[in-house]
């Protein structure tokens, strides 16, 4: 695999990748990809509680609509990353802009939670094509590192914006029109991106070498589908020992580690494995999975302890968690200079740490409104868990060959899903073993409707909405109760999943090494035009 860029000078509809200031041009471009994934990864958050209200899913299948998306969008990765390196980036990301867009309105109209889960398939089709992409062609026209890590700064920052947008955007649509709105805000993004993109973003494609192991994308598709699948259904409160647990998990598993043998066999891999022999490249790579893992589920139970423990509007849900967003992307900004002072090590092993302190302040939480303390929780959990996110990310780029761009970004990218896959599962099984058992004790309280009760605190409102009376009304208190104590527990093991990530980034490097690129870009014209003409 090659991170070769190639670019067309046939008219002014391809720029030269990384000439002169048109670097920057692609960069905005670039961030636009970034916006269009990040808004739609965060606006559903907000919407759940009306989703559940509407559609009336199961809890398998609400786990489902949240979760597909990332799913999916994991196991694609690798595939479309390196489809990406042969057939070009470009083209895969402005298919991934149109399937976004076709995936939006599919979600926005669907009348039914299976409906609603294909378009979230469907998105995480799309955002697997576009990902990857914006990665490998950043990594290219930024050769230089000290320009990559601004660059990848204001790269993190947006996707910090993206995040603040979706929760305020959901909550704003939501005030006004039904929750499918939340998804049609894509569709604009979209019809700005694919024109924008096909007229200024140069074509990045490797160069070629061998054929390329459709047999291995897909036994990595496979494999990771399986794997977050297993983890999915263990999160959703299954049986360990159930066979639709166990199966998915020793298949993926399987699959994986045969993928691994055969790219190691192969004389052309899909993913030159041999980047994971560098520690500072396999370091990176585990930081962004714990940050994921630890943290991308608090979001969604912060936003459903502010709905319905503190009974916030889902706009002014979005306005509370904005103060989050705001500090990552002030982070984001400030990434670059802090890398060069502090080095990779002590800049992802501080974020780790100040991140772990402000989930841990956050357990003082309860069934009181403290704005206070929830605005310095979410500003330092903000700045904490991007400051941890950016020192890995560019890490990890920098670290891989420039040959081999399109690879490590397909990696980074699935390690941040899978990371939040996982995490989402995880934290969520964490959630309700600490929150069902004491639902499921309420004195007054029929077996079979405290089993519902159990579900989820959405559930658990209904069910005492039916039962009224001092039943219900007990039964509301006690699980109000029970989910803070389940927010608190979930916390803590947050926490700890960030210490042990604070110890992992021991392993990178103390400083920032900088060597200048050195880019002869006359002569990389001329070659272009050669290849063009040839």
């Amino acid at each position: 695999m090659s991170g070769t860029t190639s670019a067309a000078a046939t008219g002014p509809r391809r720029r030269a990748a990384g000439a002169g200031a048109n670097r920057w041009v692609v960069l905005v471009v670039l961030c636009t990809s970034l916006l269009l994934v990040a808004v739609d990864a965060t606006v559903l958050h907000v919407a759940v509680p009306a989703v559940t209200e509407d559609l009336k899913p199961g809890a398998m299948e609400l786990l489902w609509i949240v979760d597909v998306y990332p799913l999916v969008c994991a196991s694609l990765l690798i595939l479309f990353g390196t489809l990406g390196d042969r057939v070009g980036r470009r083209r895969i990301l402005l298919l991934g802009y149109a399937l976004f867009g076709v995936a939006s309105a599919l979600a926005a109209f669907a009348d039914t939670p299976r409906v609603l889960i294909l378009a979230r398939a469907l998105l995480g089709v799309g955002g697997a094509m576009i990902m990857p992409a914006t990665l490998s062609i950043l990594r290219q026209v930024f050769p230089d590192r000290r320009e990559r890590a601004l660059a990848i700064g204001v790269w993190s920052a947006v996707a910090a914006v993206g995040a603040a947008v979706g929760p305020l955007l959901g909550g704003f649509l939501l005030e006004h029109f039904w929750w499918g709105s939340v998804f049609l805000v894509n569709i604009p993004l979209m019809l700005v991106s694919l024109p924008v993109g096909r007229l200024l973003l140069p074509e990045s494609t490797g160069e070629g070498d061998g054929p390329w192991d459709v047999v291995g994308a897909l036994m990595a598709a496979a494999g990771l589908f399986g794997m977050v699948l297993g983890v999915k259904r263990l999160g959703g409160g299954e049986a360990v020992a159930s066979p639709f647990t166990v199966l998915p998990l020793l298949l993926g598993a399987g699959l994986l580690v045969r993928f691994v043998r055969r790219q190691r066999r192969r004389r052309h891999p899909l993913v030159d494995l041999r980047m994971f022999a560098r520690p500072a490249f396999s370091t990176s790579v585990g930081c962004i999975v714990l940050a994921m893992l630890a943290l991308v589920g608090l979001e969604l139970i912060a936003a459903q302890y502010l709905q319905l423990v503190l009974g916030l509007s889902p706009l002014e849900t979005g306005l509370r968690l904005l103060p989050l967003t705001i500090a990552a992307m002030a982070a984001g900004l400030a990434g670059a200079r802090m890398l060069r002072r502090f080095g990779p090590r002590r800049m992802v092993c501080f974020g780790f740490c100040l991140t772990a302190g402000a989930v841990v302040l956050l357990t003082a939480l309860g069934r009181q409104d403290e704005p206070a303390l929830m605005l310095s929780g979410f500003v330092l959990l903000g700045f904490g868990l991007e400051t941890t996110l950016f020192g890995a990310y560019e890490s990890m780029l920098s670290e891989a060959p420039p040959e081999q761009a399109g690879g490590a970004a397909a990696i980074g990218e699935t390690s941040y899903q899978l990371g939040a896959g996982i995490g989402i599962a995880l934290l969520g099984s964490v959630m309700n073993a600490a929150y069902a058992p004491g639902v499921r004790a309420v004195p007054g309280v029929p077996e079979s409707a405290s089993g519902d009760a159990g579900h989820s605190l959405g559930e658990a409102y209904e069910v005492a909405a039916r039962l009224g009376g001092p039943a219900g009304e007990s039964l509301r208190q006690v699980a109000r109760d029970c989910f803070v104590h389940g927010l608190h527990v979930t916390l803590l093991v947050s926490a700890g999943l960030l210490l042990l990530g604070a110890v992992m980034a021991l392993r990178l490097p103390r400083v920032m090494h900088c060597e200048q690129a050195v880019v002869d870009v006359p002569a990389q014209r001329g070659a272009e035009k050669s290849r063009v003409s040839a």
